[in-house]
Parts: C-alpha cells; sequence; structure tokens
C-alpha cells in the first residue's frame, strides 16, 4: 500500500532535507506533492534532489494561504489515504506501521503526536504530551496526518484560512462521522525553526494560538503552558553569554 505524501513550503531550506528523508525512510511514497509558496532560498533545489532520487515529486506552486495550498493538495491526490507532513517535521522510525494498525473502517485520520525538539526535561516532556493531545481534541493538527482520501474528498476549505485550516480539516472528518485518531505512536519530532525562537517571532506565534483558545477557554491554560514553554527557549537562545 502506498500513499500520495503532502508537504507544504515556503522558504523551508532550514529543515526540509531532514524531513523529506524522513518521509522517504518511514512512509510508502506514491507521490511527493509539495505545494510551495514560490520559495526564494533553496528549498526548490532540495525538492529537485529528491525527485532526482526518488522520481515522484509533483510540483505545485501557491501564493494564497495555507488553506488554498491545502485544498490544491486534496484535489491532486490519487490514493485511497494521504498524508499531510509538515517541512519542519521529522517522523518517528516506523511511522507508517504504527499507523497501520489504527486503520479502521470507521477511521477518517490520524495523528501522531508532535514533539517539540528542544524539549528536554522529561516531566516537562511528559506534561507537553499530555496538553498536546487536549489541544488537538479541539484544534486538530497536520504535522503528520494520514487522511483517508473519501473523507476529505469534497471539502472546500475556506481560501482565506491561513491558520486554523486543520481545525476545519478535523471539524470536515467529524462531520463524516469518521474518528479522528490522535496517538502518542506514531509521532513526529517538531523542529521549528530558528526565527521561531526570537522573542518577537515567538509572542506573534503564541498571540495567534491564544486567538483560538479565547474560542475554547477551557484550552487556555493549555495555551498558557505552551506560551512559557516558548518564552522561555526564546529567553535561552536570546541571552548572550558574557565576554
Amino acid at each position: 500500500m502506498k500513499v500520495d505524501v503532502v508537504v507544504l513550503t515556503k522558504n523551508s531550506e532550514e529543515t526540509l532535507a531532514l524531513c523529506l528523508d524522513s518521509v522517504y525512510k518511514n512512509v510508502p511514497v506514491s507521490r511527493l506533492i509539495v505545494v510551495d509558496g514560490y520559495s526564494t532560498d533553496q528549498t526548490l533545489g532540495i525538492v529537485k534532489k529528491f525527485n532526482q532520487r526518488f522520481h515522484n515529486v509533483v510540483l505545485l506552486r501557491e501564493k494564497g494561504t495555507r488553506g488554498r495550498a491545502r485544498q490544491r493538495a486534496i484535489e491532486a491526490i490519487t490514493t485511497e489515504w494521504f498524508m499531510f507532513v509538515d517541512s519542519d517535521v521529522v517522523l518517528c522510525h516506523n511511522w507508517f506501521e504504527k499507523a497501520k494498525t489504527l486503520m479502521k473502517d470507521n477511521v477518517g485520520a490520524i495523528w501522531g503526536i508532535e514533539i517539540w525538539s528542544v524539549l528536554k526535561h522529561i516531566t516537562v516532556l511528559k506534561l507537553f504530551k499530555r496538553v498536546t493531545m487536549k489541544i488537538f481534541g479541539k484544534r486538530g493538527g497536520t504535522h503528520d496526518l494520514l487522511v483517508r482520501h473519501k473523507a476529505v474528498k469534497d471539502i472546500q476549505i475556506p481560501s482565506n484560512l491561513h491558520v486554523y485550516e486543520d481545525a476545519y480539516i478535523k471539524s470536515w472528518i467529524d462531520g463524516k462521522n469518521l474518528e479522528v485518531i490522535p496517538t502518542y505512536e506514531p509521532h513526529c519530532i517538531h523542529y521549528r525553526p530558528a526565527i521561531v525562537w526570537t522573542m518577537r517571532k515567538s509572542i506573534s506565534l503564541m498571540a495567534n494560538e491564544l486567538q483560538f483558545a479565547i474560542r475554547c477557554p477551557q484550552l487556555m491554560l493549555s495555551y498558557a503552558f505552551y506560551t512559557l514553554i516558548v518564552l522561555y527557549h526564546s529567553l535561552l537562545r536570546n541571552i548572550k553569554p558574557n565576554g
């Protein structure tokens, strides 16, 4: 069984090669569908190299939102199941083999938990996993999402959605009376680009996420925990050593 794999890119050179290497090692790829937002760095060069190795890359260009990019990708799918994989994640060993055990008739999608690469303390990591599962239950996620094509083949993601398009996809599948299963295994490691850990970008990122928390007050404490992690690691990266 092979699956199409969708990766959205825009100036993703920092993590893309690691991401795609993990995809080809851990997923039976029918076609790699890259939807690129007109990158100006080495992203397309990396994509070209993988096509030279595997000869199954489809490149689409999209200037619009992530919602529009995901919609175009879904319209290009030809396999019974397909995957969304973020360009800054690395899939765990045997990702697809682990997910196969959950591919039941009543399942519309399977999401492997994302683990931020900066998390090293075991207690913080355990709490992070519990919080992340809680957030996914309301918000969804496309970091490493295996999707039954028929569950979304008629979806029309609002073209103005640049964020929360993942929530829209989850809600759509829920509306089909199909399960969206979050799981601790398989999982992915989320290597957020260095720019995320600048103070300005961190504040912008969490302000955006807190907008969703306002709609779901039960998630406010969960997002507050996320905010503390982001601000802590941003401070660590921006403190210059003495001398």
